[in-house]
């Protein structure tokens, strides 16, 4: 029997459906777990199934879950890290020693802090620049002509937004790859590589698996064959910075709600964006959803079905109110992280205090919550 071949598929079907994931021995519809960490050779010491040897990169869970986030990215490939800091090593370590690398200013303290030292040690010559505007990114590649751009959209916690697709062009017009942190977006609403990003990266710990309770990053890739590529996938494998089964299968798992999930967490932090936006005890928001916020228009032409579960929002009177704001708080969970189903709040200059924070910025994950709920907890957290 002749089957008719399969329509594109929307985002949606492909998570629910694991990318076509079963287990094929029991036609289970969830794909079983299988947790060996070293696999058997027959007689002639072949082994019994070729693409398994030891448990660095040979594990079937891990496959399915790369697979699914190649099909949601449009990626040629994608390769799995236990953290996300364990993904952006693995870019870096590609680079050698003495090349140059520019990265854009004011995103993720972790990543910043990280890739500062690592280039003080390797001799790397790090320059860093506001990307979200294109005339000093160009002016920055054109003097530096770096080996790599790395730029964070949205950005975290400020939710600067760059237009991928010009970062493109002058990263590629001076030789350099491009490599994008989509954590804030997920590839449900925005994938890189269609804009020309050489790679894209995810603490797939955030919205990706979903549910707080996966440590995970991923890279996935335009060009499988790239030298830069093939050292990344070498390196993995070699170094041994790979996930365990059972935070692939989790990952799986949580990746099959991950459109339904991005849809309301988008849907809600833009109510709250706006609820925030006239509430007199806010200097001011930052949301790429809202028409005011600088980088709305490039947002809207490269994000599609909503701009995020992130906002940040200055409390007027500084860092004392924002914390009094917080500590008020009974749905807003005070911790660290974003992405999740349950809702986070965090006053980023308790965190990092000497990186032009704001004192009064409060940085909001919205989860599923009912947005009623939320915007209630706000009220009566700042007063009215």
């Amino acid at each position: 029997m002749t089957h008719p071949p399969k329509p594109e598929l929307h985002p949606a079907t492909i998570a629910a459906q694991a990318a076509g994931a079963i287990d094929t021995e029991t036609g289970g519809v969830v794909p079983a777990i299988h947790m060996a960490t070293t696999f058997v050779r027959d007689a002639d010491y072949a082994p019994m199934n070729s693409e398994n040897i030891y448990l660095r990169s040979h594990n079937e869970n891990t496959r399915i879950a790369e697979r699914l986030l190649s099909a949601l990215e449009g990626a040629a490939e994608t390769l799995l890290f236990p953290s996300g800091m364990a993904a952006v090593a693995a870019v870096f370590r590609s680079i050698p020693n003495g090349a140059s690398v520019l990265v854009q200013r004011q995103i993720y303290w972790g990543t910043t802090a990280w890739i500062r030292d690592f280039c003080a040690r390797r001799h790397i010559t790090l320059q860093e620049v506001e990307a979200s505007d294109p005339e000093p990114l160009a002016a920055a590649c054109a003097s530096l002509r770096p080996a790599l751009v790395w730029v964070e959209t949205p950005s975290n916690p400020w939710l600067r937004i760059t237009e991928i697709a010009a970062a493109a062009d002058i990263a590629h017009g001076v030789g350099a790859k491009l490599v994008v942190d989509g954590t804030a977006a997920t590839p449900v609403l925005s994938q890189p590589l269609a804009h020309g990003a050489d790679i894209v990266m995810h603490s797939a710990t955030k919205g990706i698996n979903g549910h707080s309770d996966v440590l995970a990053g991923s890279l996935s890739v335009a060009d499988a064959g790239s030298e830069m590529w093939e050292m990344i996938r070498t390196d993995r494998n070699m170094a041994g910075a790979v996930l365990a089964p059972m935070e692939a299968w989790l990952l799986t798992r949580g990746m099959r709600t991950l459109p339904l999930r991005i849809r309301e967490m988008s849907r809600s932090a833009m109510t709250l964006a706006q609820y925030l936006s006239d509430h007199p005890q806010v200097e001011t928001v930052m949301y790429p959803g809202l028409s005011a916020h600088p980088g709305h228009d490039v947002a809207a032409r490269q994000m599609t079905g909503g701009f995020g579960c992130l906002l940040s929002f200055v409390v007027r009177d500084g860092s004392t109110a924002a914390l009094r704001a917080a500590g008020r708080l009974q749905l807003f969970h005070r911790a660290t992280s974003l992405g999740g189903v349950e809702s986070l709040v965090e006053h980023r200059f308790t965190i990092e205090p000497h990186t032009g924070i704001p004192e009064g910025l409060l940085r909001l994950s919205v989860g599923i919550e009912d947005v009623e709920d939320l915007k209630m907890d706000l009220a009566q957290a700042l007063g009215q």
